[in-house]
């Protein structure tokens, strides 16, 4: 018990604190503690899964109603990004993808990219992809379920998960951090040129 409230009340002292920590556009900057404290609690960043396991398998539904399984893309590389329409990091994050990944790799046929809106329906999931001017795929994830085989259901979004041709995960990144990004892009083109 005495676990619980300690819990909560760091988790209220973290939102206290984000809120007052509000800019004028909107964004949240955290402070030192506020990053400590959640380093502390979620050392593996909110993930259930880990580099190495293999990915488990789901539906895929496209906004023009086409499902596909995960596990049908064995034999590619497949990259799946957990993404929403009101995370301004994945706003950030999504012009580098359709640049740096997206439009390098999309006619290699060992190579799939996956956007994953969370919790939004169909007409947000477009609109949201005409907005941010991305031509690769933003599917659906409606009720969450499919981001919950991945991450902890409270968990953020703006994850990448990348997936070797035998459905093995051989990345997870977490945010938009330029380093682990531009690591990130370095696998993709390296996997891509070895197999």
């Amino acid at each position: 018990m005495k676990t619980k409230l300690i819990l909560i009340s760091m988790i209220c002292l973290v939102a206290f604190s984000c809120k007052n920590n509000s800019k004028k556009d909107g964004s949240v900057e955290a402070t030192t503690e506020q990053t400590a404290t959640a380093a502390a609690i979620d050392d593996t960043r909110g993930y259930i899964v880990n580099v190495g396991d293999m990915a488990p398998d789901f539906d895929i539904e496209y906004t023009d109603g086409k499902v596909v399984k995960l596990s049908d893309l064995r034999g590619k590389l497949v990259v799946l990004q957990f993404t929403a329409s009101w995370c301004g990091v994945c706003r950030q994050e999504m012009p580098h993808i359709e640049s740096e990944i997206w439009l390098k790799h999309k006619d290699n046929p060992k190579f799939a990219f996956i956007g994953i809106d969370l919790k939004e329906d169909k007409e947000t999931t477009d609109k949201f992809a005409a907005e941010m001017k991305v031509t690769y795929p933003i599917t659906l994830d409606v009720t969450g379920a499919k981001f919950e085989l991945f991450a902890d259901k409270g968990a953020g979004v703006t994850r990448n998960i990348v997936i070797d041709k035998s459905g093995k995960i051989i990345m997870l990144t977490r945010l938009y951090d330029e380093a682990e990004f531009a690591s990130m892009v370095t696998l993709i083109n390296d996997y891509l040129a070895k197999n």
